[in-house]
């Protein structure tokens, strides 16, 4: 089979919902012992409780990414009982706004979940993987590499997880450790859901139809395609792949010009 996940062991931060979800549920559908971490515990054990109904294999973890010491902890409780061989550091928050309408706390609370939240994971890690190597998977997204309009603190971000990436990726390819990132465009989660409810009362149907379009291919992305790829970059047979960043986008970033 390829793409055979088994005997391995997973951490997916934020596999509760969304993106994060499929994830976690692909990976354990082709064998992977997944561990979600979520600040969301709720979330968290419907996912599980899903994966197990379909046979597969999962534990869930009440973690904030953001507190270093909860991760840590998190992170060595799952490294005495298995080999860590996968991190997904999937667990992030956005925010619309450009630098002028972009508060402190604003710029603070995207920075805490989105960049030290994934340094945190990947500092808790690391000893754990050079002992067998391993994979790293970040989520940055199109707007680390082009600029998206309204999303100043949030483009900071990822573009900060796509250079982790290269640097981890750089620093560890001699422990056997391959890091790589996934640039989605936009994707149909219930989080676009419900900010065209909040937002747009009454037009989420003309809005959806709108953001839609602003990828070339038509359309937004859905959940298993980001997935889909996940699974692919955290095998075997990716393990010629590290440092590289992989855009989901219907073409945003190459056909928009």
């Amino acid at each position: 089979m390829k793409f055979n996940l088994t005997n391995k062991t997973a951490i997916v931060t934020g596999g509760g919902s969304g993106i994060g979800k499929a994830i976690s549920k692909t990976l354990a559908e082709q064998g992977a012992y997944v561990h979600i971490l979520e600040l969301n515990i709720d979330s968290a054990k419907i996912t599980k409780e899903e994966i197990i109904a379909a046979g597969g294999s999962a534990e869930i973890h009440q973690c904030n990414v953001v507190s270093q010491e909860n991760v840590i902890e998190v992170i060595s409780r799952i490294a005495e009982n298995s080999t860590i061989n996968i991190l997904i550091n999937n667990a992030g928050v956005a925010h619309i706004g450009n630098v002028e309408n972009t508060s402190e706390e604003d710029l603070d609370r995207v920075y805490n979940v989105n960049v030290k939240g994934v340094y945190n994971c990947i500092f808790g890690t690391i000893p754990h993987m050079k002992k067998n190597g391993g994979v790293i998977l970040n989520m940055a997204s199109i707007a680390s590499s082009v600029g998206i309009s309204d999303r100043f603190a949030y483009s900071m971000s990822k573009g900060a997880a796509l250079t982790m990436t290269y640097s981890i990726a750089k620093d560890y390819v001699n422990y056997g450790i391959r890091c790589n990132c996934m640039s989605p465009a936009r994707i149909h989660t219930p989080f676009v859901d419900g900010f065209l409810k909040n937002n747009y009362p009454g037009k989420e149907q003309e809005m959806f139809e709108k953001l839609s379009k602003t990828q070339p291919i038509g359309r937004m992305g859905v959940p298993q395609e980001v997935a889909n790829l996940a699974l692919y970059l955290c095998s075997d047979e990716a393990s010629f792949i590290t440092g590289t960043d992989f855009p989901i986008d219907g073409g945003f970033i190459k056909l928009n010009g």
